[in-house]
């Protein structure tokens, strides 16, 4: 199996005291890693290292053998995208803001692509929508085609069902593993729904104050609980 990520003693000190604190591990490509531990455990600030939203006070990432300080972070977040438990759109339309992140290094998306990828969101249609008309469940499937649009190779998910109901947290959930098997997509995600982990994590990462307690398959982590 190729390893597409793997941290090195990745650590992030705030005012004196970790948040994260010496995490090594490897992720293959196509694996669905998911992180759970308590509130306050540094799974969101893990997440925020992966891609370098924040910067690491020690250690470092490796991006296919590559250390992610040598790739510049515009292309690094390219590699890696990133969606949010709550879903930050710009003001405007649907297809400005999946426009938005090919833009940023001067690449344009047609009409027609813009339409394929809101397709592949179940939005098809949408293009023209103010965003300030969508439901909770569109505003996440936008934010999610809006991560396509980049071709990630990486994709981070920091909650993205916990604000939805019950319908739209299902329709999300098998959207992203759709998306993630068509596009062969390595995935992290952070959750605190044991049951999600269950139904599509192929590994468990658990963190508690900061630092990793276990890592494995989910037999393994989920019954040493």
């Amino acid at each position: 199996m190729e390893t597409i990520l793997k941290t090195i003693r990745l650590s992030r000190m705030v005012n004196g005291k970790y948040i994260v604190r010496n995490i090594n591990i490897e992720i293959n490509k196509g694996d669905i890693l998911a992180i759970i531990g308590p509130s306050g455990a540094g799974k969101t600030s893990f997440l925020r290292l992966i891609n370098r939203l924040d910067e690491p006070s020690e250690g470092t990432v490796f991006i296919k053998g590559k250390d992610y300080r040598l790739i510049p972070p515009r292309e690094l977040r390219r590699q890696i995208g990133m969606v949010m438990q709550t879903p930050f759109l710009f003001p405007g339309d649907v297809a400005f803001n999946i426009r938005y992140g090919p833009a940023q290094i001067g690449e344009g998306l047609s009409r027609e692509d813009v339409e394929y990828l809101l397709s592949k969101v179940g939005l098809g249609g949408y293009s023209h929508r103010d965003i300030s008309k969508l439901s909770g469940g569109e505003a996440q499937r936008v934010a999610l085609a809006r991560t396509l649009a980049n071709n990630p190779e990486i994709l981070l998910l920091d909650e993205p069902t916990s604000s939805l109901d019950k319908k739209s947290k299902e329709e999300i959930e098998a959207l992203i593993m759709r998306i993630i098997k068509e596009n062969n997509i390595t995935c992290i995600m952070v959750t605190h729904d044991i049951q999600q982990v269950s139904r599509i994590a192929t590994r468990i990462m658990m963190m508690e104050h900061g630092e990793l307690l276990q890592f494995g398959i989910p037999a393994e982590v989920i019954q040493g609980e």
